[in-house]
């Protein structure tokens, strides 16, 4: 078999990968099957580097936090900041402990040092301010659109009125919602209120654009966009929390998912003229078809934010799925995926999926983990991705 596979596989570059996408690829989808495994983010800086040098790459979007990652962008666009810091205050999930994050922000800023800003590296966060227990307020996001439109347009609402429906952050941060939507604030009077107020300040920015972006700047009110985006993401996400129904949680990743898909959607546009971006986030986020997870008790079905965003962009959308062979004691059955490739002589390989189901003489099994952390790529689905990474050992 492994004679078979051969002409499917080669050692993992970038230059061995990008033959395998659509030439007409905007957006990259690199995703990887867990979190937390340094080997898949030294394997994402190293494409990024080709990308950026081979083929006219200037932006990468990781899964965090999108408010967030405005800090970590500010560093390596001009300077501003501290690393330690940026690496505090500039990612959500824990991903700013990372060393190859860490790596790949100080290599993005030395390569902008002696440029001009319209060739300088972006970094951007395309994930909501959320959290596996909860969700941010919607204060920072609301209260930053407001305050830009106040500056160049008379308001119906006043920040005082806005604060007053808000309340404390703690009425919304409160991690006990996730599992009791009873202390949810997210349908009370005041949350509605909020998210009417909230489609009205995001209609004015888009019916004053001419006049805003000539009075500021189109940065700045791409930031404010991105702050009406976000804050009309929460208010919708925290509505959901409130909610009893049995598929709450469905509804939950949903969100998230569009959440997600409109931010790349709104990096698309603003990156247009630049070149493509690479997205960089777990298998589940990026994949085309649907995402499958069990949580408890809970099975889980949803089309995912590469499914959607697939689904508008068409052939300018590819998506390479990363997955590995052994982890410790974790060693793939032969009849998988995971387990055939692992036969191959390459610590990281880059596999053509379509020469490789040519070529399969056999039915693969689905990989069972040993641990719920991790999510085996379904050997029936490969079709779908433009190209497998395999890293043999993590």
């Amino acid at each position: 078999m492994t004679n078979l596979i051969g002409d499917a596989v080669r050692p993992f570059t970038g230059g061995d990968l990008t033959p395998l996408l659509s030439p007409a690829t905007r957006l990259l989808g690199l995703g990887e099957p867990t979190h937390g495994v340094e080997a898949f983010l030294e394997l994402r800086n190293e494409l990024f580097r080709h990308l950026v040098d081979h083929e006219g790459y200037r932006s990468i979007t990781i899964e965090s936090d999108c408010l967030s990652a405005l800090a970590a962008d500010a560093y390596v666009t001009d300077g501003v900041g501290e690393l330690d810091d940026v690496m505090t205050h500039g990612f959500s999930h824990g991903f700013g402990a990372s060393t190859a994050n860490r790596e790949l922000l100080r290599w993005m800023r030395a390569h902008n040092e002696q440029r001009a800003p319209h060739e300088r590296l972006r970094f951007y966060g395309f994930d909501g301010p959320l959290e596996i227990t909860g969700a941010a307020s919607p204060r920072p996001a609301l209260i930053a659109l407001h305050d830009y439109l106040a500056a160049h347009l008379d308001l119906a609402w006043s920040r005082d009125t806005l604060d007053e429906l808000l309340g404390t952050d703690d009425r919304w941060t409160n991690q006990a919602t996730m599992m009791d939507p009873t202390q949810s604030v997210g349908r009370t009077a005041e949350a509605r209120e909020l998210r009417l107020i909230t489609d009205d300040l995001r209609a004015l920015l888009t019916a004053y654009v001419p006049h805003l972006t000539a009075m500021t700047t189109p940065e700045d009110w791409w930031r404010a966009d991105l702050y009406g985006r976000t804050a009309a993401g929460l208010l919708r996400y925290h509505a959901a929390m409130a909610d009893t129904a049995p598929t709450r949680l469905r509804a939950l990743i949903c969100l998230r998912g569009v959440m997600m898909a409109d931010n790349l959607d709104a990096i698309l546009r603003r990156e247009a003229r630049r070149g493509p971006t690479l997205a960089f986030a777990h298998n589940r986020h990026l994949q085309r078809d649907k995402s499958q997870m069990q949580l408890g008790d809970h099975p889980l079905e949803w089309w995912s934010t590469g499914a959607i965003i697939g689904t508008h962009l068409g052939d300018q959308y590819s998506f390479a799925a990363t997955t590995f062979g052994a982890r410790g004691s974790d060693v793939p059955h032969p009849d998988t995926l995971e387990g055939l490739l692992s036969t191959l002589p390459h610590a990281r390989a880059v596999v053509d999926p379509g020469r490789l189901v040519s070529a399969l003489d056999r039915k693969l099994t689905p990989r069972v983990p040993a641990d719920h952390t991790y999510f085996a790529l379904d050997p029936t689905t490969v079709d779908q991705v433009d190209a497998i990474v395999f890293v043999k050992e993590i």
